[in-house]
């Protein structure tokens, strides 16, 4: 079934998820408008489906009909639209560590939140693999505000809600550890106009 007409691009969407999260941050700050679809991902709309098979979020229509389904070429599209404080002009390094996130830390991330899913290790195993890369992002904030320098920037926002997540299990285990830096960095993030934005709740789409 197809999506139906809509003057703006559409966003399916779901509030949690960490790509999603990225992806309304990019569009966000671009202040490009959008219809935003929040989506149960137990019971995921048709016409998402028909339009991105994978059926995860974010997925991205354009009015043309192109559709965008990988959260950071979502990001990289809204950002091409409009970047007055130049989120594209970041690191070399920027890559590297954006795949390591979506890669390896991901994969460790989502066991130390559910490791009684993964009782071939406990959780403190997974933790500490988790670990190396937050202790490289730690190190990088102790040498400048933010991940690619002293300027906000897409490495910023890309990793944003997956180190929200880390800090989450053990939040009070995170905030009395060495990540001073990185504590600090995700606190004054989490506190800005433009997070507080994107995480405002929208009723589930129903089509």
């Amino acid at each position: 079934m197809p999506s139906e007409p809509s003057p703006l691009p559409i966003l399916y969407s779901f509030r949690r998820c960490p790509y999603a999260i990225r992806a309304r941050l990019a569009i966000t700050y671009a202040e490009i408008p959008v219809e935003i679809r929040e989506v149960q991902l137990k019971q995921k709309p048709e016409q998402m489906l028909a339009i991105s098979p994978k059926g995860t979020v974010p997925v991205l229509q354009l009015p043309d009909g192109k559709v965008i389904d990988e959260s950071l070429d979502i990001m990289r599209w809204a950002l091409a639209q409009y970047d007055p404080e130049h989120w594209l002009h970041t690191v070399e390094d920027a890559e590297r560590l954006i795949q390591w996130n979506d890669g390896e830390f991901k994969y460790y991330l989502d066991r130390y939140k559910y490791a009684d899913r993964y009782p071939e290790f406990p959780e403190s195993y997974y933790r500490s693999q988790a670990e190396l890369f937050v202790a490289e992002l730690e190190a990088k904030l102790s040498q400048s505000l933010y991940l690619a320098g002293n300027h906000f920037s897409l490495l910023d926002a890309a990793l944003l809600p997956f180190i929200r997540q880390f800090a989450a299990v053990d939040g009070l285990w995170f905030l009395s550890s060495d990540y001073r830096h990185l504590n600090n960095w995700l606190n004054g993030l989490l506190a800005s106009d433009l997070f507080v934005s994107v995480m405002a709740k929208y009723t589930v789409w129903k089509g």
